[in-house]
Formats: structure tokens, C-alpha cells, sequence
């Protein structure tokens, strides 16, 4: 760990109540007319940061929590919460972290790099994906471009606002959900939306 992630990591209490007093990045979404998707999430693979390509299709009958994540951003503390939440829920849930550096260089680092660092420091199991952009643009991650367009999910035109945001996808491959990064794992509110 860098002196700067062993200083993020020390602050991010201090970031978390920052962040949740003045309202920043703490927005939730839902699907409130429950739009099916006109394109099927199950279509889409997404490539892992060991090379491996594995289908969505894969996790039908789960929910799928799709987040993009940064080892040096001040919400990467979060990967620990979202660890514990896997494991809570392995039966119903699986978690995909998709690496990128959209946002002011904050993972640099290579696929092997990201994945030693996630497990080592945090404990990470869940899936990563292979480092990608998620912001809108032409190099944007197929499953990033599924969640941001409301012509494929059917309500949602949001792109990450930062790292760390998170997309809820149910059982049946409905988009329910979008949390902002400040929202954190173990929050109640995710927490509802897994258990309905």
C-alpha cells in the first residue's frame, strides 16, 4: 500500500461523514415503473482481469451489483464493505468490480497489480474485471454502456459520476438500482434492495 492509500484509507471515516453532510455523490436511483430492459444484460460477457471471459448470463436467477472501483481514490475502503457483503449474501448476490481509471488517474495500476492489491489489503473473492473505461465515450465497457443508456436498460442514462458507484441488476436482468459512491456497501438501503 502506498503512503497515500494508508492515508485515504485512515481518513475515510472523516471522508464518509464529509461526504454524507453535504450531500455529495450520496443520490440513489431506482426504477420506480419497473422497466424491463429492451436489451438483455444476460447478451453481454465481460472480460476478466485474469483474461477469462465469462458470460452475465452466468448469474441469472442472481442479483448482480456492478460497481467501478479505483485502488487510490478516497472510496476505495469500500472494497473491504463490499467483500463483507458478498460473502453475506453469496447465495443470492455477485459482485463485479470493474477497475477504471476515469477519474483523475486513480488506478494506475496493471490487471495483476489491481487484483494483488484488492487481496491482499482488502480480502477481495469477488470477480474483477479487466481495467476499462466506464465514463461515456466510444472506449466505454459494453456492460458500462448497457447501464448508462436508457435505450438498453430501459430508465437509466447515468454514467459514473466516480468511483465506486454502483449499479443493482435483479434476478430476472432488471436494472433496480443506482448508488452513488458515497452510498456505502453496507448501507441499509442496499441492503433492502438485495433482500427484495
Amino acid at each position: 500500500m502506498t503512503p497515500r492509500q494508508k492515508i485515504l484509507k485512515f481518513l475515510y471515516p472523516l471522508f464518509v461523514l464529509i461526504n454524507k453532510t453535504n450531500k455529495r455523490h450520496n443520490k440513489i436511483l431506482y426504477n420506480e415503473k419497473n422497466v424491463s430492459p429492451a436489451n438483455s444484460i444476460y447478451e453481454l460477457s465481460v472480460q476478466l482481469n485474469n483474461g477469462a471471459i465469462e458470460s452475465l448470463s452466468k448469474y441469472r436467477n442472481k442479483k448482480i451489483l456492478l460497481v467501478n472501483t479505483a485502488s487510490d481514490c478516497g472510496y476505495t475502503n469500500q472494497y473491504e464493505a463490499l467483500e463483507s457483503l458478498y460473502e453475506k449474501n453469496a447465495d443470492k448476490l455477485v459482485i463485479i468490480g470493474f477497475p477504471a481509471n476515469d477519474f483523475k488517474e486513480q488506478e494506475k495500476g496493471s490487471d495483476e497489480e489491481i487484483a494483488q492489491f484488492c487481496k491482499i489489503h482488502y480480502g477481495v473473492t469477488f470477480p474483477l474485471a479487466k481495467k476499462s473505461t466506464v465514463r461515456k465515450s466510444d472506449q466505454q465497457n459494453e456492460v458500462f454502456r448497457w447501464l448508462s443508456d436508457k435505450n438498453k436498460n430501459g430508465w437509466l442514462d447515468r454514467a459514473p459520476r466516480w468511483n465506486f458507484s454502483k449499479y443493482l441488476v435483479n434476478e430476472n436482468g432488471m436494472l433496480t438500482h443506482y448508488f452513488e459512491p458515497a452510498i456505502e456497501p453496507l448501507a441499509k438501503e442496499l441492503a433492502e434492495a438485495i433482500q427484495s
